[in-house]
Order: structure tokens, then C-alpha cells, then sequence
């Protein structure tokens, strides 16, 4: 295990937008504070791209490869490969094994879900980078699925059990593929999901790209959603965080921008978001903004974003209320472009940016997956491919 201190770097910003109705308004937001510097240490190395964390009641931190490998990190520190069957898997550009999320239920039931692009072709076939094109990719034969797993007791290997939710788009080229996954204290499914780069998804209320979803764990519509659907909200771009803020149960979301605006949101249900890239004729068109009132009347605007250029924002948590002194009850996000965390404080009615802050930037490269651990410590992966890390974060003593 490897440890080190990295001083915190504070965004001494005096000006933000927010909105809490779709109307953008310039407000003061209170200079950062210093804060803490913090302490990081490697829980495992060796990894290849691992796109979420997600931590079961016995302690074990369980990761998973783009590429379709499961590694789970066992109390004590030794890694091993989960097996699984992951023939069917899809992986190109974006699109691969994404989120996880471990059953409210999983002492009894052993029961650990993935977001996943799998092929439904044996012709199945990826563009790879020829996918951030702006025009449509044909789909080749490939769906993302949200899929059911039961642990064996060793953490030996998976067992597919079913197939939770289909039907949520991916085309041949992989761009936009989401695939967030939350599990909710209520046993219900949130899952944010990416457009595709197709310039019809955010806008339609029948597929489910661009979207936020709620779901039971069978994949029935669970509260909120809009009749007849899964979806809860629409008007997104490529959701891949969604997480619930503890205390107050308000369903939060981070979405990668344009070239501007990265955009965390507070999700009410049935809202639009106002990402509608139609503009233009045929084409994709993301010279749009992020939440255009405009074009999309009463998009409800970001609670933060991150302005010209976009860091490119995979992941989103809260940290505990105590232990991490002012940085206490803030929202942490992943930044893969920016190469650093974002800690945002809100305001008591969480719509409202109060506090900015980052820390290790230019330290690790890219980071991605975020979750809290039992004793209140920041799991944080890095995204840099060949030999990644998850990291463990906490204010230095």
C-alpha cells in the first residue's frame, strides 16, 4: 500500500450560475475556504479502465474492466478476478461493462447488477472512434442491458440470473453509452443513460437513450416515471452518475457536457433538462446548449456546471457529513479530462451552489469511479488505462 498527502487546491470563485427553475441567474457564491490536505493511499493497482466501484456488506470492493472483467478486492487487500460469462458483451469506444450496484438485499440474496452493451447479433460490429462523427451510426445488433448477478460465496465467480431491464439504446459506434446505476435505499434501480450522439434521443419519450430511469428490480416503472415508461427524466446528454443525497433522499445526476457545461442536476420527476440537439438539419448538433429554455420551454437548469471547457464528469457522491470538516455533506465529482475532484457544497435547499472546491488535480490523470466506504473514506478510481488504481481519499490528519 502506497500513501501520500496532496494539498487541496481552492476554486476562489466569487460568481456562479445556477437555476432552480430553468432561468439562469448570476449569483455570488462565497469565496472556498481553505481546506485540508488530503491523504491518499492504493487499495489495488494493475486494473484497466474500471468504471465503477461498488462496496458489499462484508467489505469487499467489487470493480469492473470496460472491457467486461470483474475484480473484487477482498478485506485485507487481495484482489482477484471474479469469473463470468461475458460472451455477449459489446465493447467499443464508450460502451463496454459500466455501472454496478450491489442489492439492498445481498447478505440474503447475493444479487450484484451491471449496466452493460451486449450483442443481441453474432454480426454485431463496433466503429470505435469513428463514432464521435456527427451523424447517426447504425446499430449493428447490440442493446445496453441492466443484468442481475448472484456472487458466489467465495467471490469465485457470477452466475447471470436474469435480464432486469432492456431496450435502453447503443449504436455501432459506442458514444453516449451512459450507463450510471445506483441502488436506493428503497431496493429500487436508478440508471442515467447516454443520447448515442442521435439527435432525436434526449427529446423522445419512448427511447431510452438520454434519459434517467427508475426502475424495481424486476425492471417494472418504479415512482415517479413518466406513465407507462421507466423514464423519470428527459433532456440529458450522457448520464453516468446518478446518486441520492443522504438525509434529505433528493435524486441527483452528473452529465458530461458539450464543449461547455459538465451539468449536475437535482431530478424532479417527469423534468426536462433542455438538451435538445436538433438544431441543425440531419445532423447532431452540439453547438446547443446544455439546458436550452429557449427551444425547450421550462428545461430546468444545472444546480452546477462547469463552464468553457468542459473536465468531463463520469461520477458523482456525497461525503459523510462528519470527518471531512468543511468539505462535510458536499457532492463529489470524477473528473476525466480535468484530472481532479470537485467538491461542491449546496445550500440547505440543495438547489443552489455555495462552496467550490478541488483536490488532487494533475496528481493521478483521469479519474472516474466514486463511492463511499464504510468508514467514511473516498474510493476513487483512475481512467488512464494499462495499469489503474483505486485510490482511497481522506482529509489528512
Amino acid at each position: 500500500m502506497t500513501r501520500r498527502c496532496v494539498p487541496h487546491r481552492s476554486l476562489l470563485t466569487t460568481l456562479g450560475v445556477i437555476s432552480a427553475l430553468g432561468i439562469g441567474m448570476l449569483i455570488a457564491v462565497t469565496p472556498a475556504q481553505a481546506a485540508p490536505p488530503l491523504s491518499v493511499s492504493t487499495v489495488a493497482a494493475g486494473l484497466d479502465k474500471p468504471w465503477d466501484i461498488e462496496i458489499a456488506p462484508d467489505g469487499t470492493i467489487i470493480t469492473g474492466e470496460r472491457s467486461g472483467r470483474f475484480v473484487a478486492i477482498r478485506p485485507g487487500g487481495t484482489a482477484q478476478t471474479v469469473r463470468a460469462d461475458q460472451s455477449k458483451l459489446f465493447v467499443t469506444n464508450e460502451a463496454g461493462l459500466m455501472g454496478l450496484a450491489v442489492d439492498r438485499g445481498f447478505t440474503s440474496n447475493r444479487t450484484l447488477y451491471s449496466c452493460q452493451a451486449e450483442k443481441t447479433s453474432p454480426t454485431a460490429f463496433g466503429t470505435g472512434s469513428a463514432g464521435s462523427l456527427p451523424i447517426p451510426f447504425p446499430n449493428s445488433g447490440q442493446v445496453i442491458n441492466v443484468v442481475a448477478w448472484r456472487v458466489a460465496d467465495d467471490w469465485s465467480s457470477l452466475t447471470r440470473t436474469r435480464t432486469v431491464l432492456s431496450n435502453i439504446p447503443v449504436n455501432s459506434g459506442g458514444r453516449h453509452a451512459g450507463c450510471g446505476l445506483t441502488a436506493a435505499p428503497d431496493g429500487t434501480l436508478w440508471v442515467g443513460t447516454g443520447d448515442n450522439a442521435v439527435r432525436s434521443y434526449p427529446q423522445s419519450r419512448t427511447s431510452l437513450g438520454g434519459k434517467v430511469l427508475h426502475i424495481t428490480t424486476g425492471g417494472a416503472p418504479a415512482g415517479g416515471t413518466i406513465p407507462g415508461t421507466p423514464i423519470y427524466s428527459l433532456g440529458h446528454r450522457n448520464v453516468q452518475g446518478v446518486t441520492i443525497q443522504p438525509g434529505t433522499g433528493r435524486i441527483y445526476s452528473i452529465e458530461q457536457g458539450t464543449d461547455r457545461d459538465d451539468e449536475l442536476n437535482l431530478l424532479q420527476a417527469g423534468g426536462n433538462y433542455g438538451y435538445r440537439p436538433d438544431r441543425a438539419p440531419l445532423i447532431y448538433d452540439e453547438s446547443v446548449p446544455m439546458t436550452d429554455p429557449a427551444r425547450v420551454p421550462g428545461a430546468i437548469g444545472a444546480v452546477w456546471s462547469s463552464g468553457a471547457p468542459t473536465i468531463a464528469t463520469p461520477a458523482l457522491e456525497f461525503l459523510p457529513a462528519s470527518g471531512w470538516g468543511d468539505l462535510g455533506g458536499a457532492a463529489v465529482i470524477s473528473a476525466q479530462k480535468g484530472k481532479r475532484l470537485v467538491f461542491v457544497t449546496l445550500s440547505e435547499n440543495g438547489r443552489e451552489t455555495v462552496r467550490i472546491t478541488d483536490g488532487l488535480r494533475d496528481t493521478y490523470g483521469r479519474l472516474r469511479a466514486l463511492h463511499v466506504d464504510r468508514d467514511g473514506s473516498l474510493l476513487v478510481s483512475t481512467d488512464n488505462g494499462g495499469d489503474d488504481r483505486i485510490l482511497r481519499v481522506r482529509p489528512a490528519s
